[in-house]
């Protein structure tokens, strides 16, 4: 019987995020998830994983810290030894604004946490999952979005721009480590129902927008969870560099 492998998502206790941790624990992977400040949700998924036997470490780390990023990758370390698997997942969208609204303040955030984010723990696991660090291999998968094909005009170009900036880190990362046993991919969602909309001040967001998508319904943050797995999977052992687009046809 094969030792269970370890998985780290980040921003892992709402939303998409949550979603790709249960079906990891349920399909038997060991699962750390990181939150920025709501604890009480972050307990909340542990305890419901710890009541299915599935075994779970959440910490509390803001991925636009390098400072939080090591300390997260340090506690995942010392708890289970290993990593075999990273979701970066965890990203900011702001409110509704044109490009000559926005702040550099904004900007700073939103490409900090997105993107840099992103790349530093990319870089982290890729430290302990490459053959060339004498790792055993593993999966990267990022969470860009349908929005780096569509630009988000009048919304947020700059949530955009930030994950064509993860299409192009995705490829390229994926053909630097392609011979060091670690495959990188990204699934980018369309609209999707889960708070992220609020967030960014558009809780009717997708009742506005639904007759844009050709399938004329949002999807399920189930339903990117599974594109996910899939790319974590053996059963992708050819896929590398794929930026796979689960958005209902949009």
């Amino acid at each position: 019987m094969n030792a269970p492998k370890t998985l780290l998502v980040t921003g892992g206790s709402r939303g998409i995020g949550a979603a790709i941790v249960r079906m990891a624990a349920a399909r038997g992977w060991l699962v750390a998830f990181s939150y920025v400040a709501n604890r009480e949700a972050a307990d909340s998924l542990s305890r419901e994983l710890e009541e299915t036997g599935a075994k779970a470490l959440a910490v509390q780390a803001d991925v636009g810290s390098e400072a939080d990023v090591m300390r997260l990758f340090e506690t995942v370390d010392a708890h289970f030894g290993s990593l075999d698997g990273l979701v970066n997942n965890a990203g900011v969208v702001d409110q509704k604004a044109r490009i000559d609204e926005m702040s550099g303040e904004r900007l700073e955030r939103m490409f900090r946490i997105n993107v840099i984010g992103s790349i530093l723990c990319a870089r982290e696991a890729v430290k302990r999952m490459s053959s060339r660090h004498g790792g055993r291999g593993g999966a990267i998968v990022n969470l860009s979005s349908a929005a780096a094909r569509l630009g988000s005009s009048g919304e947020y170009v700059d949530y955009a721009a930030s994950k064509g900036a993860i299409d192009t880190f995705t490829v390229g990362l994926a053909r630097e480590v392609a011979t060091e046993g670690v495959r990188v991919n990204a699934v980018r969602p369309g609209m999707i129902d889960t708070e992220i909309h609020a967030s960014g001040g558009q809780p009717d967001r997708i009742e506005r927008m639904r007759a844009l998508i050709p399938m004329k319904r949002e999807g399920r943050a189930d339903e990117i969870a599974a594109a996910v797995l899939w790319l974590l999977s053996d059963e992708a052992s050819y896929t590398t560099g794929a930026l796979l687009d689960v958005s209902g046809g949009r």
